[in-house]
């Protein structure tokens, strides 16, 4: 079939796509060179999307307590219970729990349905967890939720500040386009305002290794020392806003923050003398019990300093999914309504005029922690899910877990079979998934793009905007949902956007509202607003031209906060939680996919060397996690990257891919009074030593059942399952004991705390087992190999029990290129025989030359091989310094 241009499911970046399926059914995909977003650039997660397109996994039939059911079935159920709720309790008793996984027109659907015909405005999203701190922030500065920046700005700007953002992993194609940027003009400056050390520190001029949650004490003081250069009365606020900032001079600054005085003066410095200036911010800022004052403190800057509304100017917040953008445009968060309106009674009856209801939400409805902790109360008796996993992103998540498992009626709408989540579902609805659904995402930059179906739709599975409409219909609203296409959805959206619209909202595409089924397929990347004066779109916000009839923009005064947690002789530690490099939130779809499971394969608590020290602990331990709401088990990673004190964990891990891998089950229901956003980057923790008897890889062709007792991690691996394990009991016997009864034949060998055992049956290798006092060095892919091409010969069989390959063929070692498989053995060989930089790496390996996203890694090889060989020179011998394994490495020289 001809190729696609399509957009990626992922991040807020939005990258254009081009996906074509094989004749042989395979998926390849590679970044559209003419789309704006990434000009044809993707990171290693997007260039493996055609890896995660298959049935495996898939939820592909309507399912009733557990059974399969017709569609018509499980309508009929959910719509009658549903029925029975609403008519029993009233419709507050019903809400909507979406995601920015969602097309635009999805979200639509929901939003329409719960807010203006059900009549509550109980539907929130899971972006009230990414970005609900940056929606208050610009609408209680501009008058609306309107990022004003475009990513051409980049390029453009002098000053560039990443805070709160490791954008190296998190938005890695934006990051490259920024590392070219500054290759470019290296007189653009750089600075990162970071707790850790990470991968986006790789080209940085200035690091600010703040104190946790202390970011808006560095915004404030910046406000103090730009107070001089504004006219008074220039923003409403103002007054205000310039007194909350008055004491905070550099050296209180520096003392709160915990940094430099020279550190902090530089970076005012910078700020008030260079003509242009960016900041870039998103979960570290947002994530926080004062994250709304965050941002506002951040966008305060930007309006005192006039850095705003040119190009290289402004706040830009970036977003976290590939759609939380299109759902605050449509209402997706229950404290707004469509189109950016909101619960006053002017916009009340103006959505209620449109869509012809008199049953339009009067109030703003639960925000995501309220809702489900009025599930767990009894007050909301129905819920449905949909494309999000609340039993792992949400805090308290045990909690949540408690409060599913009471709730009288649980929908979900999903793509995959099996999540934490679907485990409380009542009816279960099947979703169609990226590649075979048809609507439209909005990304960071305001730009609409379209995702186009390419594959055909697995099983019985249904668009979100089709379950929706259904379910209006047996709700008694089928006229108000009686579309056929999404594009009659678009246009509607679209014509809503435009309803009495005079200029004073800035959400407007009213001149995409009479797309034809033909345009709306060929719809090209556009920015918002497009209106008949703007009808290409709009690169730039805030500007002369561009600027909207909201009234004028404010500062809101802001007095820096700490965090809610504080560290104490019981919880000694701060807990940071993030992203990794290769994965996507709960790893419902990233997980599954091999290589993207090979640079980090285990969830890691990173650790600061004396810390580790203090603890009693070393690479490789076992810990428990502990905080007041609960733990998580996790191995130790060393990392100079981590301030003493603190410790990062990241959020992927779910209860399909470890025992006790959530790390959101130790973080507290706190949230930002003003968004309601939770703050998930400062819990307080504890570290406890998990002693077991042994540790071990286990490689199968399908799962035993393993003992109750054992801790085991799942690692996506080709041609078999893999688990590591861990234990106290002897594994020897229930192994055995497997392998007797399902008559194979067994190798094993033991010795020296070690255990190996090799299971056959006719020939094929059905198990491989490996055991030690720590995890054992083996081999992985050598393994798995295995399952598809048995050993030959007596040797092999021998080599393999060992977890190697014959004759001592080297082993790849940690992955650091996930693109092409590129372990950190063959860079360190590369390296030896004479590379020298990472551009001679991409022309040996080919690592570093895809999504860019392992460059800092190459880097920092680099210079720890010429740190030796410096020090070899000078004393006639090596030093050995450890890496820290799946962390963002750097030369020594450059870490604080």
């Amino acid at each position: 079939m001809n190729s696609v241009h399509t957009t990626c499911p992922y991040c807020g970046v939005g990258c254009g796509v081009v996906a074509q399926r094989e004749a042989n059914g395979a998926v390849s995909v590679h970044g559209d060179t003419q789309h704006p977003a990434n000009f044809g650039r993707l990171c290693v997660k997007g260039a493996a999307l055609g890896e995660t397109t298959g049935r495996q996994g898939r939820l592909l039939y309507p399912e009733i307590n557990g059974e399969r059911a017709s569609w018509e079935a499980a309508l009929d159920e959910a719509a009658t219970r549903l029925r029975a709720i609403i008519d029993t309790h009233g419709p507050q008793a019903v809400a909507f729990y979406a995601s920015g996984q969602l097309l635009t027109e999805d979200y639509y659907a929901a939003n329409k349905l719960m807010k203006g015909f059900i009549g509550a405005a109980n539907i929130d999203t899971n972006s009230r967890l990414c970005m609900s701190s940056a929606v208050v922030g610009y609408k209680r500065a501009f008058g609306a939720d309107a990022v004003p920046c475009s990513y051409e700005d980049l390029e453009q700007t002098d000053l560039l500040i990443f805070v709160g953002s490791n954008a190296a992993w998190a938005h890695p194609v934006l990051y490259q386009r920024i590392a070219a940027a500054k290759q470019a003009r290296p007189e653009m400056k750089i600075v990162v305002i970071d707790p850790r050390r990470t991968a986006t520190c790789d080209i940085a001029d200035l690091h600010l290794a703040l104190a946790p949650g202390s970011d808006a004490g560095l915004f404030v003081g910046l406000l103090n020392a730009l107070a001089g250069e504004l006219l008074p009365g220039r923003f409403d606020g103002q007054d205000a806003a310039l007194a909350a900032a008055r004491e905070w001079d550099v050296a209180r600054v520096a003392a709160f923050c915990g940094l430099a005085h020279s550190d902090v003066a530089r970076f005012y410095d910078w700020f008030l003398s260079m003509p242009t200036a960016m900041t870039l911010y998103t979960m570290g800022i947002n994530q926080s019990s004062s994250g709304s004052d965050k941002c506002n403190a951040i966008i305060n800057v930007h309006l005192a300093s006039g850095k705003l509304g040119r190009p290289g100017c402004g706040p830009f917040s970036l977003t976290g999914q590939p759609n939380a953008m299109g759902g605050r445009e449509v209402g997706g968060l229950a404290n707004q309504l469509a189109c950016h309106m909101g619960f006053e009674p002017a916009d009340i009856a103006r959505l209620g005029r449109f869509w012809g209801s008199e049953r339009i939400a009067q109030t703003p409805g639960l925000m995501a922690v309220e809702l489900f902790e009025a599930i767990g109360r009894g007050e909301v008796k129905a819920v449905w899910i949909m494309g999000t996993n609340p039993a792992v992103s949400l805090p308290d998540s045990d909690a949540v877990r408690q409060s599913l498992s009471r709730c009288e009626l649980v929908m979900i709408s999903e793509v995959a079979a099996k999540t934490d989540t679907s485990h409380f579902a009542h009816v279960r609805f099947p979703a169609q998934g990226w590649g075979e659904k048809n609507g439209t995402v909005t990304n960071s930059e305001r730009r609409i793009s379209r995702q186009r179906p390419f594959l055909p739709a697995p099983g019985e599975t249904r668009p979100d905007w089709w379950i929706v409409a259904q379910m209006a219909r047996r709700l008694g609203a089928g006229e108000a949902f009686g579309w056929q296409h999404p594009q009659e959805i678009f246009c509607e959206h679209a014509a809503l956007s435009g309803f009495e619209n005079d200029g004073t909202r800035a959400f407007d595409i009213s001149g995409l509202a009479g797309l034809t089924r033909e345009a709306y397929d060929a719809l090209s990347p556009v920015q918002w607003p497009v209106t008949a004066t703007m009808p290409a779109g709009t690169a730039r916000l805030l500007t002369e031209k561009t600027g909207w009839r909201g009234g004028r923009l404010a500062m809101v005064a802001v007095v820096p906060a700490l965090p809610q947690a504080r560290p104490d002789a019981r919880y000694p530690f701060w807990l940071n939680t993030g992203r990794i490099r290769d994965q996507w939130h709960t790893m419902t779809r990233t997980g599954t996919v091999a290589r993207l499971m090979q640079h980090q394969p285990l969830p890691r608590v990173s650790i600061h060397p004396d810390d580790a020290v203090r603890e009693g602990v070393r690479e490789g331990d076992l810990v428990d996690v502990v905080s007041a709401q609960g733990f998580m088990v996790a191995w130790v990673a060393l990392s100079e990257a981590q301030q003493p004190g603190a410790l990062f964990v990241p959020m992927h891990w779910n209860a399909h891919f470890a025992t006790r891998g959530r790390v959101n089950a130790l973080v507290a229901p706190v949230c930002c009074a003003h968004s309601g956003q939770p703050e998930s980057k400062q819990t307080a923790v504890r570290l406890q030593r998990r002693h077991t008897h042994w540790q071990g890889e286990l490689f199968c062709r399908a799962l035993p059942a393993l003992p109750s007792e054992l801790l085991w991690w799942r690692q996506a691996q080709h041609g078999c399952e893999h688990y590591t394990l861990a234990g106290v009991t002897s594994p020897q016997g229930w192994l055995c004991d497997l392998a007797t009864h399902a008559g194979w034949q067994i190798q094993y060998a033991e010795g020296a705390g070690a255990f190996h055992l090799l299971a056959w049956r006719d020939g094929e290798l059905m198990l491989a087992f490996y055991s030690g006092a720590r995890r054992p060095e083996i081999q992985p892919e050598a393994v798995a190999t295995a399952f598809s091409e048995p050993p030959a010969c007596a040797l092999a069989r021998h080599a393999l029990l060992a977890g190697k390959r014959a004759g001592n063929a080297p082993a790849k070692g940690r992955i650091i290129c996930s693109c092409f498989g590129v372990g950190e053995n063959a860079i360190r060989a590369a390296i030896t025989a004479g590379c020298v930089s990472t551009e001679q790496l991409g022309e040996s390996l080919r690592c570093g030359t895809n999504c860019g996203s392992c460059v800092p890694e190459l880097k920092a090889l680099l210079a720890q091989a010429a740190s030796l060989s410096e020090a070899a020179n000078q004393t006639g011998r090596g030093e050995r310094v450890a890496l820290e394994p799946g962390e963002e490495i750097l030369p020594r020289q450059a870490r604080r």
